[in-house]
């Protein structure tokens, strides 16, 4: 099933620079826009792969960072 992303973008030294926004860790750039919607594309592909769901007896725990 497809799905819609929001690319922001924007132009630094002479680069198209963007993100996926609401995905973390999903940045890439290219010298024309398309370029760069394909470098996103493979990004967000290479950050996806590989996904396995975690074992039934995996725990979670909260840590809290200083910003």
């Amino acid at each position: 099933m497809p799905q819609s992303f929001v690319l922001e973008y924007w132009n630094d030294e002479g680069w198209f620079v963007g993100r996926l926004r609401g995905i973390p860790g999903v940045f890439s750039q290219g010298e024309t826009l398309e370029e760069l919607e394909e470098n996103i594309r493979d990004a967000y592909q290479l950050m996806t792969i590989d996904e396995e769901p975690a074992p039934t007896e995996a725990k979670t725990k909260e840590l809290v960072f200083d910003t």
